[in-house]
Formats: C-alpha cells, structure tokens, sequence
C-alpha cells in the first residue's frame, strides 16, 4: 500500500507490468499474432508518430469521472507521447471497467493501449477511483490500480493515474502529479507588480504565495521538502528567502550585508546555493541550512552566478563573465577545478542541471535572439530546441525529458508567458495562467 499526500491511497488491481523498457516509438505489434504483441514506446524521439491510445470515460459519478479520465487525456496528449483518440471513434462502449475488453474494437481503430477506469463512492465523502490499462494488441492487462480519496483531490488522482500509464509504457516515470513556482506579473509594464504563486503543472489550483507589495524573483523548489527559495526586496533589501509552502512560514537566508541572488537548493534539500555582490563583482557561496554556516566557493572580480548543482551533489553549473563575456562553466562541490564548458557563439546564462545528470540547459543569446538549449556536462553535444523574442529561465521536469521556461512577448502590452518543450524541440506547448509568468521552478513528484 502507498499513501500520498492528501491522504490518498494507491493499491495494486490484478494484472502483469509490461516487459522492460520500451524502445521504438512508432508502434508496432511485434509477431504476426495479437498475442504476440507488445506495445512499444520510445521517449527520446518525442511526438514522431505519438501512440495512439483510448480513453473512454470513466464509469461511475458522472461529474468526477467526466473530470479525471479528462485530466488523464490531457497530460498524455501534452507529453507529445500519446494520441488520445477521438472518443466517437469508440466502437465498444465500456460498461464494466473490471471486465476483459473487447480487444478487435480496438486494434479496429488503431488504438494501440486502452485505458478502463470507474469512480465508486465509498461513503462518508470519499470516492475510489480504478483503472486498467491494456495492450490491445497483446491482448493483455498491463496495469491496474486503485485509489481512494476525497473529491478535492480529483485533479490528483488524474495525474497519478497519468504518470501510472507514462511510466508503463515507457519505462520512465512521469511528471504530471507535480507543481510548478513561478513569478505572476500584474499591471502595466513599466510597473509591474510581481507575486509568488504556484500551481499544478498544467497551469490549473493557481493560488499566491506573497501578497505583490515587495518585488521577488528566482523561485527554486526544495528537493526534499514542500519548501522554495526565492529572492525578494522586502524592505528595500535584496535578499534570499526561504518560504514554507503549506504553512507560509517564511524566513531570511543568512544576514548578508549586500545583494543575495540567484538562490538553488542542493540535491539533498540542506544547503542553499547562491550568489552575493560585492562591489562590481559577484561570488558563488553556499550555506548549511542547520548550521547557517557559509562557505564561499569562488573568488574572482567578475560576475559569477546562477549555480546549479548536479543530481549527485559532486559538482556545479554555473555563469560566469570572468572571460570577457557571460559562459557557463563547471566546477567542484567545494569550488575546485572551475573550468569553461561553453564556447558556441554568443553568451549563455541560468545553467540547471537535469535530474539525470546527463544534460545542462541553458539561456543562449546570439544574433539577437534567445534560445533555450542543452549540452552535455563537458560542453559537447550542444542543440538549441527553441528560440525566440526573448526565452529565459528553463527549468526541468523531474524526469528530465521535458523543460518549462518562460518567453516575453514584444509591445506595450506584452508579458512573459510559460511554455514546454521535450528534449526533441517538437513538442513545444503554452502553459495557461491567469496573468503574465516568469521564472518557473518544476517541483519534484509529490506522491
């Protein structure tokens, strides 16, 4: 049994996990038999040929079953990955989620895995919610779980079912059930007014962290815990804050008598990464969260900031103008070894570190243009995914496959807006919010 946040729980139904990891992506049912088949996916080759999947409503309370097999078919349909398919298309109608589908209405149209579910009230003001996912092909039950909960938690549950049916058919996990902290920009702009807020990471439950009468910038989730970091002008001073989500407890990083900036948590949530200005210069330092110790780990004349640690914790990304102009570069933990790792053309800015420790992605600007880009640790394999008016600030998702960052649009009336992008750079998609959004910070998986 597994217990989730929001008191929700998570059991296993009867059937077999699929075989493996699933490679290519164009879909095939492998052997001249549908028993033979399997399906296959593969996730580094992003919507090229997308699996074609049926989602029929789930049975049961119309309202809440309408709502969740919807938030199922969106974030699919959004990963780039799945090609829910149309409904009317359906030639079985389901009527019991729990019984063996007829697998030739679907392999009929083409649909390559199904998913069966139903929403049951358990009394009390709780609801259960199940679901199936079967190979079509294979004619078989890959997947089957439920979960119990209250119905506030709707969105939840679909999104836990969505990464459930991501990770089965691809081998990696999801990245629906999370959140995102970005920066909500109000009013005119040349005086914008600028909140913390978080929401789901499909833009949906937005609520306001700071009440926008002092200016913050940079949100950064913890690894570990419900918590971000964050930079804000609170009484006038620029300083680093550490804010608790639920409880809105709040609290000053160290006592820094200049500008505090660009604040990140370590991979293991205890200590906070950040950049301090002295005079015209700027240092990377990090401070123990139980101890408030500091260490500093550069010391140059120039502009060092931005720093990302990678997933193990061993090593740092960060910015740097000590060349002349802003290049990223890598160095120890404990500041040893620095050492450039860019040298395209043009300068590169807000290094982040993937969750797998195999890519750094980056602000570009060059030729007049922003483009959001990854390359390996060592600087090789650069590859621009995007560009545009002006991109900045990626920000991963906790599986690594997919960025979130943030483009201004040109104009009086003009404002930053969230977007995604997979590491192919074809599955580029706008992240609805309810006013102008920057700085996106993706949260870990909650469940």
């Amino acid at each position: 049994m597994k217990k989730f946040m929001g008191n929700l729980l998570s059991l296993p139904l009867a059937g077999a996990w699929m075989m493996a990891l699933l490679l290519p992506l164009m879909v095939v049912a492998v052997g001249s038999k549908p028993a033979h088949a399997r399906v296959e996916i593969d996730v580094t080759r992003g919507n090229i040929d997308p699996l074609k999947i049926a989602i029929p409503l789930f049975l049961g309370d119309s309202q809440l079953s309408r709502n969740i097999s919807g938030v199922v078919e969106a974030d699919l349909r959004r990963s780039g990955l799945f090609a829910p398919i149309d409904r009317a298309a359906h030639i079985q109608k389901i009527t019991n989620s729990n019984s063996t589908p007829q697998f030739s209405s679907w392999t009929a149209i083409r649909a390559q895995a199904l998913v069966t579910g139903q929403v049951v009230s358990e009394g009390g003001g709780r609801f259960r919610t199940e679901f199936r996912l079967w190979d079509t092909y294979g004619a078989e039950q890959i997947l089957g779980q439920q979960y119990s909960t209250d119905p506030n938690n709707w969105r939840r549950v679909g999104h836990i079912i969505a990464d459930a049916i991501y990770k089965a058919l691809t081998g990696e996990s999801g990245y629906f059930d999370t959140r995102i902290a970005y920066v909500a920009e109000t009013g005119p702009k040349a005086k914008r007014i600028k909140r913390l807020a978080i929401m789901d990471q499909d833009g949906f439950n937005n609520r306001f962290l700071t009440n926008g009468q002092d200016l913050v910038l940079t949100p950064r989730f913890s690894p570990s815990r419900q918590e971000v970091t964050y930079m804000s002008f609170a009484g006038g001073r620029p300083r680093v804050y550490l804010l608790q989500i639920e409880t809105g407890q709040r609290e000053v990083v160290g006592n820094f008598p200049n500008m505090t900036f660009s604040p990140r948590f370590s991979p293991d949530g205890q200590r906070v990464i950040m950049s301090l200005q002295q005079g015209g210069n700027a240092n990377i330092y990090t401070m123990d969260l139980r101890s408030r110790n500091t260490t500093r780990l550069t010391n140059t004349t120039a502009i060092d900031t931005s720093p990302s640690y990678s997933p193990d914790g061993r090593r740092i990304v960060f910015e740097s103008d000590r060349g002349g102009r802003q290049q990223l570069y890598v160095m120890g933990a404990n500041g040893a070894g620095q050492q450039r790792i860019s040298f395209g053309s043009g300068s590169y800015s807000t290094p982040v570190w993937s969750p797998r420790g195999d890519l750094i992605a980056f602000t570009k600007r060059s030729g007049g243009q922003f483009l959001i880009g990854v390359m390996r640790p060592d600087g090789k394999g650069e590859r621009i995914l995007t560009e545009g008016y002006h991109n900045e600030g990626p920000t991963w998702a906790p599986n690594g496959r997919t960025l979130m960052f943030f483009r201004e649009s040109p104009g009086a009336s003009g404002g930053p807006k969230l977007y995604t992008i997979d590491l192919t750079g074809r599955n580029e998609r706008q992240v609805n919010t309810q006013a102008f959004a920057s700085d996106p910070a993706w949260s870990p998986l909650l469940n």
